[in-house]
């Protein structure tokens, strides 16, 4: 009986591994070199099942570059699959869940493929457009294969005219209905005939050129379904009518229409950001066939209007839009009496959404390139701004950005990328210091990625060397870049940035307990604030470049965040705020934070308005513009939604309204509202550890607040010197300089006396 056992599981386990090893995934393409540019594939496979899974039945799918996924003639995934570049060489999978769309019998599965082909700021390519699938369920065997069918899509094709800029790996979509049919996804296998044949078997997970797989770290995007647009113009010509379209925000969306037509009508559709930053974009063209039709354009495009060209004859049924984005919600808010911050908050929050997606972007119409700079600032507001699942996006760039690290030790940006790569070293030291990881970790509490990243990050540092004086010896990187605009103190900028590097990274190592990293760092920032002070202060201001005919307000702003910049110098350095304006929006929330950081509020929140003024009052765009001015008024012909400008949303939640976490996770947060001239503000927040809220309102220089501290969380409130007495909810717990309170509330010291505040709902009364 034991012999027979044993020999049972030894059948057995041969079995369950024979089976293992054949229905494994390959990878598969329609034709063994299919290797063209904007090119539409198809696939094709059916399974039948005698009865459903009984759990939950997870795909995981690869694809270069982008799919569609239908079952059974359902829409399972509307665009998946990321951009390339978890590393230079490999690619990143998803997992989706499909369960829902399975039945009893015939299982249709169709998955329309669309590889990209070419290169880009957004993209790795690899050469040969593939897919992979491989079901993680025994209950559902699908695997991809060479018996599955592929074939060409015959109606995609790529326009003549403009193309896209070279910094778009996406090109413009062509499609001719007359070409091929739809019912591809939804007929009987068996029923599929000419130009089907059976897919190309390239080889198993892991061959080139796709490599290695990586997990998708951020979520599928979230599908919002048809809208109508929110009305309609037109307008006619001799030979051309132009319906345009107008969207209720500028958002990132794929447009829709039926129509009635004759065989080889032309629809041109665009928005008005297809010439976004002075470049060409993506555009769409559509080809029809005789009679009633539909078509929906799937590669999406972002503005404030649709424009659909068309010529006389066609007349257009319906239109609307499919709008799509990464996955999250707007969570946060912010309110005050001042109706100019309230709609800077709203324009901050839209551009920072249509700036997500495979990364955090720069903007999603010229590049849709994941530059460093702007994903510090970008990730700082989505902690006050969206869900907790937007963190996730700041997440895989951090692992990107690592992974690219070159054998020398240097990193750049944009990533992943392949026509160019460049180390910007400001923005470089910007991304792995107090602003960049620093400041994830403290948001989230993710102790695991710091520790994945960490020797990385230091090895970074390691490139930096200083010079005799003991400043940071001047790197000038691929690109010399500190902002846009004039008067740059580049060789300053530089130091302060390294110092703000130092600060992040020590208080990492400080987090991962490694003890003599602290102290080196500790010791190397104390040396270099001397060395920055003794060298770059002029008396009045600091100045690395003194060709310069101004001080840099950049320099000076950076020199007060860091901590170089001691309290002593802080009147001459409001003096240089007050008379110079140099910073682009980009290092414009560094200046307007300095203020706050100087308990200048009146001052910051005048200049966040005077500055920020001409794209806050725009009545047409909702978005906020990557220079001062748009297009041609903005630096280098900015772009119109950019969310590098949205730094005033941070403030708003953490200055103003004085929220800010104090240990990882929001865990403990202080409360120290910097209200300026306003009488009335109130910010919400979903931290990783629940719901923060606050609301206040001011009486002369009194102050009452309401305060929401979600549980296993507590807030930090500091009592001013000038306090004359403080109340929670009814009861004075301080008067006179004195407390007296008993247990109920905590007293902590904290640069001076503040309590601490457990979990629930608090009413606070300041006296001054």
């Amino acid at each position: 009986m034991i012999r027979k056992a044993i020999l049972f599981i030894f059948v057995s386990i041969f079995y369950f591994s024979v089976q293992a090893d054949v229905g494994r995934g390959y990878w598969i393409t329609a034709f063994e070199n299919q290797s063209a540019t904007n090119t539409w594939l198809c696939f094709r496979q059916d399974i039948c099942l005698e009865t459903l899974p009984r759990g939950d039945v997870q795909l995981k799918i690869a694809a270069d570059s982008k799919y569609w996924l239908w079952i059974n003639g359902q829409l399972a995934v509307f665009e998946g699959a990321v951009k390339r570049g978890p590393t230079p060489a490999d690619t990143y999978y998803d997992m989706v869940e499909v369960s829902s769309f399975l039945q009893k019998g015939r299982n249709t599965v169709a998955i329309l493929l669309w590889y990209f082909g070419k290169e880009g700021f957004s993209y790795q390519p690899s050469g040969k457009a593939g897919l992979f699938v491989e079901s993680l369920s025994r209950e559902f065997p699908l695997y991809s294969n060479k018996g599955w069918l592929a074939a060409i899509h015959g109606s995609y094709y790529t326009p003549v005219g403009s193309q896209p800029n070279f910094r778009l790996p996406e090109s413009n979509i062509g499609y001719d209905a007359r070409r091929f049919s739809e019912l591809w996804k939804s007929l009987p296998i068996d029923s599929l005939s000419y130009p089907w044949q059976a897919a190309v078997e390239i080889g198993p997970e892991g061959c080139m050129p796709w490599n290695k797989l990586y997990p998708r770290i951020i979520p599928l995007w979230k599908n919002y379904g048809l809208k109508s647009y929110d009305r309609q113009e037109w307008r006619r010509g001799l030979e051309k009518d132009t319906l345009v379209c107008y969207l209720p925000y500028n958002m990132q969306l794929t447009p829709y229409m039926e129509l009635q037509a004759q065989s080889g009508d032309t629809i041109g559709i665009w928005t008005d950001n297809y010439k976004g930053g002075g470049a060409n974009n993506v555009r769409a063209e559509y080809i029809a066939k005789e009679g009633p039709q539909s078509y929906e354009s799937l590669g999406w495009i972002n503005g404030h209007s649709v424009y659909y060209v068309f010529p006389k004859g066609v007349e257009l049924l319906n239109v609307s839009y499919r709008e799509t984005s990464y996955d999250t919600s707007f969570e946060g808010s912010f309110s005050c009496n001042d109706y100019f911050y309230n709609r800077l908050w709203e324009k901050a929050q839209r551009t920072l959404l249509v700036t997500m997606r495979d990364t955090y972007m720069d903007c999603p119409d010229r590049e849709r390139a994941q530059w460093w700079g702007d994903e510090v600032i970008e990730s700082g507001e989505s902690f006050y701004a969206l869900c907790p699942k937007s963190h996730l996006l700041m997440k895989k760039g951090m692992y990107e950005l690592m992974r690219w690290q070159r054998a020398d030790g240097t990193i750049f940006s944009p990533i992943p990328a392949s026509n160019y790569q460049t180390e910007l070293p400001g923005q470089m030291l910007a991304s792995i210091g107090y602003y960049g990881f620093w400041n994830y970790f403290l948001n989230t509490g993710d102790t695991a990625t710091i520790a994945d990243l960490y020797d990385s990050v230091k090895r970074y540092l390691a490139v930096w060397e200083y010079n005799d004086d003991g400043t940071i010896k001047f790197r000038s990187g691929e690109w010399t870049w500190g902002d846009w605009g004039t008067n740059i103190d580049i060789q300053g900028l530089f130091n302060a940035w390294y110092y703000l590097a130092l600060d992040g990274v020590s208080r990492m190592a400080e987090v991962l307990d490694k003890k003599e990293d602290v102290m080196e760092m500790r010791q190397e920032m104390e040396q270099l604030k001397v060395s920055f002070n003794r060298v770059f202060w002029k008396g009045d201001a600091y100045r690395a470049d003194e060709s310069l005919p101004d001080p840099d307000d950049r320099l000076q702003a950076l020199a007060v965040v860091s901590g170089l910049a001691d309290e002593s110098k802080y009147g001459a350095i409001l003096k240089l705020f007050q008379q110079y304006e140099y910073a682009s929006p980009y290092m414009e929330k560094y200046v307007l934070e300095a203020l706050f950081r100087m308990e200048h509020p009146c001052e910051a929140l005048a200049r966040m308005k005077r500055r920020f003024g001409k794209m806050v009052d725009n009545s047409y765009l909702t978005t906020l513009f990557e220079g001062w001015g748009i297009g041609a008024e903005g630096f280098g012909g900015g772009t119109y939604n950019h969310a590098w400008s949205g730094g005033g949303l941070t403030l708003l939640a953490q200055k103003v309204c004085g929220i800010a976490p104090v240990k990882p996770g929001f865990k403990e947060f202080s409360v120290m509202p910097q209200m300026g001239p306003l009488v009335q503000t109130e910010t919400s927040l979903l931290s990783v550890n629940g719901r923060i809220s606050i609301a206040l309102n001011r009486s002369g220089k009194d102050l009452k607040i309401r305060l929401n501290v979600p549980p296993n969380t507590q807030a930090l409130l500091p009592i001013k010197a000038d306090v004359r007495q403080v109340s929670l909810n009814g009861d004075v717990i301080y008067k006179n300089k004195q407390f007296c309170f008993g247990k109920r509330y905590k007293i902590d010291s904290l640069n001076g006396h503040s309590v601490r505040l457990p979990e629930g709902e608090w009413r606070i009364t300041i006296l001054y």
